[in-house]
């Protein structure tokens, strides 16, 4: 497959170009040619020196990752950003991104990942964020209580660290609502649609008291954790279009 018409497919499944304004990541094909051809891609959740090598190993042509590597461009490709690129341009390897597109996609997304190991059942977009929204929220098919959240949560790849919560909401948790990442600041949003519980994958320290004065589980099982699930998706999408995919798990335990 052309490389062209590789990122042309991705940017339509994803709707890349309605997140242009919203996201400070830069969306789409970050670094790679004109002109190339695509027979095994390689997915992970980061896009850092350790990723790349292991593509570049199993001779990947494209790298498709949630972080990548400009966040509203270069100062200077010097130092530690020139060693992270390098195996990139030195071994012609394209590096495809999707950062807050593939959180918030309700079927490949990270959220929507997320809500298939919950059982969530009526399920609609949350997590507002301009016209567009990166997360989902939706009703358990069985209620839970706070250690059975966690421990369903305790599946994820961790890196071995526990799921963390705030145990601040009612007993039976039957609304549950998205934002994977870094996603307590939609706990307001969480409190006006009702949930009983916020997933997110990391905190901050004012979620604590907002929480706990709005009597609503935030329940923290991971960056890394909460976001491998729409890498693994467009894997399999991949796969679906005849093309040799290889996935690399490298969990932060954060």
């Amino acid at each position: 497959m052309e490389l062209s018409e590789f990122v042309d497919r991705l940017d339509t499944e994803l709707r890349t170009d309605d997140y242009a304004d919203l996201d400070a990541s830069a969306n789409g094909l970050q670094v790679g040619p004109d002109e190339g051809t695509v027979d095994h891609v390689a997915v992970a959740v980061d896009g850092v020196r350790e990723t790349f090598d292991r593509a570049v190993d199993v001779d990947a042509d494209v790298l498709v990752t949630h972080h990548g590597l400009s966040w509203g461009g270069f100062d200077r490709v010097t130092g530690r950003t020139y060693d992270r690129i390098a195996p990139l341009i030195e071994h012609d390897l394209a590096l495809y991104v999707s950062h807050l597109p593939l959180d918030g996609h309700q079927e490949l997304g990270n959220a929507a990942g997320v809500a298939d190991v919950l059982g969530l059942e009526e399920r609609a977009p949350f997590g507002e964020l301009g016209p567009e929204h990166i997360g989902q929220r939706g009703t358990a098919a069985d209620s839970y209580t706070l250690e059975e959240l966690c421990t369903r949560l305790e599946g994820l790849e961790t890196g071995g660290q526990p799921v963390q919560s705030l145990a601040f909401g009612p007993e039976q948790i039957d609304e549950i609502a998205i934002v994977t990442g870094s996603g307590t600041d939609w706990l307001d949003e969480a409190v006006d649609a009702g949930v009983d519980a916020l997933v997110t994958g990391e905190g901050k320290q004012k979620a604590y008291h907002e929480a706990r004065e709005a009597g609503i589980h935030v329940v923290l099982a991971g960056h890394y954790a909460t976001e491998t699930f729409g890498v693994r998706s467009l894997q399999d999408l991949v796969d679906s279009w005849g093309l040799e995919t290889s996935y690399f798990e490298v969990p932060t335990g954060l």
